[in-house]
């Protein structure tokens, strides 16, 4: 499978797991905060930074009916009592915060993109030339945000979160109908849990996306800690999103799940030590002492004296250690020869020896 290139990553196969810092709305609408937060991101080690791009007119309708009240069981107590459009107004970033944070994000070498969560939104970024689009778990099966996306030919992130395995498939073929050639889909437990629910991930699941629908994979890590994300990228995936704050003393609505600037170095280090342990196919010796130890292995060596003429029996050639005769494999080959001179016992076997 080729690698996918994202501004000025290769990502894939045999590539450096390509580790997004997502922001969401941990900025807490302030400037200052999102900008602090990019270069934290930036001192952590992280390859990209991602926002999100909505407002709560795009997003969903300021409507105080039944349906548009937050609920569920997980949700914290201050979303209680708040319609979505409540709910979204405090979270959203401000479209003309991103033009401002991508310069920042470029001028610290990282790679700038965001979730678009309508049309309207993937036009505006087309106009900041992101170099690629993320597909959030919830707007994975909107087909009117899938065409759009699939249309601009730029590669897709999407995280398919609960999606079933039919909704996955509707996920690809629309990419792919629509245009898409580079489809990289995200594992996703959407817990949102403080700390990871290790029976609930499923990373065999990854696996299984790469094989039946031949895409590039990775995982999109919605819950607290870092072990999930560095076996992850241990597992093969060629992209770890993950949430970053600045601290969990403020009132950012996605903290509990979101690893600090401490954590998220520490997730990014583990991961870069990991895949230096992995390292890539490779045969033979790969240090100096390895190449010094091949010296251990066995060979043909002459166990007894052997006088001119005498033939080489396995009375006078043995396979021993280290590995200065002839290799073993020619054991065979060598029994029955004719010594050409008298060889000592201790003497490496050598074609020039023996007649052939």
């Amino acid at each position: 499978m080729k690698t996918i290139k994202i501004g000025k990553r290769k990502v894939g196969e045999g590539q450096p797991t390509f580790i997004v810092a997502e922001i969401s709305c941990n900025h807490e609408q302030k400037y200052e905060q999102a900008e602090a937060i990019v270069r934290a991101a930036a001192s952590a080690g992280v390859d990209a930074v991602k926002m999100q791009t909505y407002t709560p007119d795009t997003i969903t309708l300021p409507s105080r009916k039944k349906w548009f009240f937050v609920g569920g069981k997980t949700n914290p107590d201050a979303w209680k009592g708040q319609t979505f459009h409540d709910l979204y107004k405090k979270a959203y970033t401000p479209w003309d915060w991103q033009p401002k944070l991508q310069k920042l994000t470029h001028s610290l070498g990282m790679e700038f993109f965001s979730t678009p969560f309508d049309e309207t939104a993937v036009d505006f970024l087309e106009k900041m030339k992101v170099p690629v689009y993320k597909v959030a778990a919830y707007e994975s099966t909107d087909f009117t945000l899938l065409r759009k996306v699939a249309k601009t030919k730029k590669p897709v992130i999407v995280s398919v979160g609960f999606a079933t395995l039919k909704e996955v498939e509707f996920i690809v073929e629309t990419l792919r109908k629509y245009g898409a050639k580079e489809i990289i889909i995200l594992q996703c437990t959407t817990s949102y849990a403080k700390e990871a629910i290790s029976e609930k991930t499923n990373l065999a699941t990854m696996k299984d996306i790469k094989e039946r629908f031949k895409v590039e994979v990775g995982l999109s890590d919605n819950m607290g800690g870092i072990e999930v994300p560095v076996l992850a990228s241990a597992l093969g995936a060629s992209v770890i999103e993950k949430h970053i704050v600045l601290n969990r003393e403020g009132a950012a609505l996605d903290d509990r799940f979101s690893l600090d600037p401490v954590e998220f170095k520490a997730m990014v280090d583990k991961i870069r030590w990991q895949e230096k342990v992995k390292g890539k196919v490779a045969y033979g010796p790969q240090t100096e002492s390895e190449k010094f130890n091949r010296g251990f292995r066995r060979s043909l060596f002459v166990s007894q004296n052997i006088k001119k003429g005498e033939k080489i029996t396995p009375k006078n050639v043995r396979s021993v250690r280290p590995a200065d005769g002839l290799e073993t494999k020619y054991y065979d080959e060598v029994m029955g020869k004719i010594a050409k001179k008298d060889i000592e016992e201790g003497t490496p076997l050598a074609w020039n020896l023996i007649s052939k």
